[in-house]
């Protein structure tokens, strides 16, 4: 194992250290195009001073290193990766054959709608889908992520409001457990935020609720299930509270994948949802993109969708609407991530409805075994039945002096990924877990053995404990360091 800790020299050498001058890796056919002198013919308007340094390597040079590379990182395709909230469930590779089909892959944003009809079909297609399982009137799907899928759905309910004359409506009330995202994208689409706080029961305080409901409130934003991993039993009355009060309510789609088929937000009072298609619909999640967010809304919001959207005349005609004038307009690049798209469209049409409910059924069946696995050991934050994921509560675990941290990092070491950590922030020494529809009872009895391995090391090795992850390519890291001083250029050459 090659040691990359910080402290010591990397011994495995970058690709320009095995760069040498005039190895050559490729061959590129002669030119037909007549060369030109761009330095007299462009002058002053080259930004470039010179040849970039690229480096020269073997064809099998390049291969070996970008190899490696992958082999450094850990995946869902490579081990158990039970990340709370996140869902990073099992992405089909067949969604991925279809979206590199060059019907789909080599189409340009900027064809004529004559030339797309069989892409805004799939588009309409997964609208109208999407409209079902949520419960929705309508869906954009222009979001790039759920995050602003967050931010868009935030800003139709000002739109609406705005129309109504309702401008005194800028506070977003906010569950205790919600997703840091919620905030931050309320704010960010100019209202205020209030705190919701927690009942005992892990589940939204209804009587506080109903106390900060007042004519200054533009909406609720609310997971259902919420992420302490609790269905919301009160939200029909919720529901009815808020919209009493003249609010609107905003679904935070990040855990439908535990009731997806089974229940919908529609259903439950929710006039705009997002859906993010990483954690419900198969699409891949994480590494800065791409990603997926679409917006679903009820019919009251329908005009205020983004441009552009995908309509179907009387004849068959698929098209892309720009015209909507109540519009809030563009919020991404021409349709949206279509490849994402593609691969929601492909999971959706190879489940179908009783597929997916099934999905839904069995992450809570999976979450609920591995949490009675862990429960001699590992008592849960909130006692009885969870739905897709559940929290643990460390503090009353017996794990010595050891915290929640170096938990996840000794867990790495036995080729587990770690689950979420200090998230809810309403539960101390938060371990979140949720281990998907997509892992079979040998790997959820695995991965209890070996949390109750680590919890006997904090008690009786805790020094193994505290210098975890001993076998990973990178060693500990000075996480609060790194932070608080991040190195965002690094200089080549």
């Amino acid at each position: 194992m090659i040691d990359l800790d910080p402290h010591h020299k990397d011994l495995e050498p970058t690709i320009f250290e095995i760069s040498r001058k005039d190895r050559v890796g490729y061959q590129i056919p002669a030119s037909d195009v007549p060369e030109i002198d761009l330095e007299s013919s462009l002058g002053s308007m080259l930004h470039r001073g010179g040849i970039p340094p690229i480096p020269a390597l073997s064809e099998p040079q390049v291969a070996r290193h970008f190899t490696r590379l992958s082999q450094l990182n850990f995946c869902i395709d490579t081990g158990f990766y039970p990340l709370g909230s996140c869902t990073m469930k099992y992405n089909p590779k067949i969604n991925d054959q279809m979206a590199s089909d060059p019907d789909f892959s080599a189409l340009h944003p900027m064809q004529d709608d004559a030339d797309t009809q069989g892409a805004l079909e799939l588009m309409h297609s997964l609208q109208r889908y999407l409209c079902e399982y949520a419960g929705m009137d309508d869906f954009s799907l222009c979001s790039l992520a759920g995050a602003q899928g967050e931010f868009v759905g935030l800003l139709l309910i000002r739109a609406y409001l705005e129309s109504r004359g309702e401008t005194e409506r800028n506070v977003i009330l906010v569950p205790d457990s919600a997703h840091g995202t919620n905030p931050a994208s309320a704010i960010l689409a100019g209202f205020k935020t209030k705190e919701i706080p927690s009942d005992k029961r892990g589940l939204v305080d209804l009587a506080k609720l109903k106390e900060a409901l007042n004519d200054q409130v533009a909406g609720l934003m609310m997971t259902n299930p919420n992420t302490l991993g609790l269905f919301e039993k009160d939200i029909l009355e919720i529901a009815e509270a808020v919209h009493e009060a003249g609010g609107q309510l905003y679904y935070d789609g990040a855990n439908l994948n535990a009731i997806a088929g089974v229940a919908r937000p529609g259903d439950m009072g929710f006039d705009v949802v997002h859906i993010n298609l990483h954690k419900t619909f198969s699409t891949p999640h994480g590494g800065g993109g791409p990603g997926g967010g679409p917006v679903g809304v009820k019919e009251h919001l329908i005009p205020f969708l983004p441009k552009p959207h995908v309509e179907k005349n009387s004849d068959g005609v698929y098209s892309l609407d720009q015209k909507n004038k109540d519009s809030i307009g563009a919020v991404s690049g021409f349709w949206g991530n279509f490849g994402i798209l593609v691969r929601a469209y492909v999971y959706l049409r190879h489940h179908g409805l009783s597929g997916i409910r099934n999905n839904s059924e069995m992450a809570v069946l999976n979450a609920n075994y591995l949490k009675a696995l862990l429960q001699p050991e590992f008592p849960p934050a909130y006692p009885g039945t969870c739905m897709h994921e559940f929290v643990l509560n460390l503090k009353k675990a017996d794990t010595g002096d050891q915290r929640a941290m170096g938990v996840a990092k000794r867990l790495l070491d036995y080729g587990v990924h770690a689950p979420t950590v200090y998230f809810p922030l309403v539960v101390p020494e938060a371990a979140m877990i949720e281990p998907t529809e997509s892992e079979t009872p040998e790997t959820l009895r695995n991965f209890s053995s070996i949390m109750k391995r680590v919890r006997e090391e904090c008690v009786e090795n805790p020094a193994i404990i505290e210098g975890a992850p001993w076998e990973t390519p990178v060693r500990k890291l000075d996480e609060v360091t790194a932070a608080r001083n991040p190195v965002l250029i690094e200089t080549v050459g």
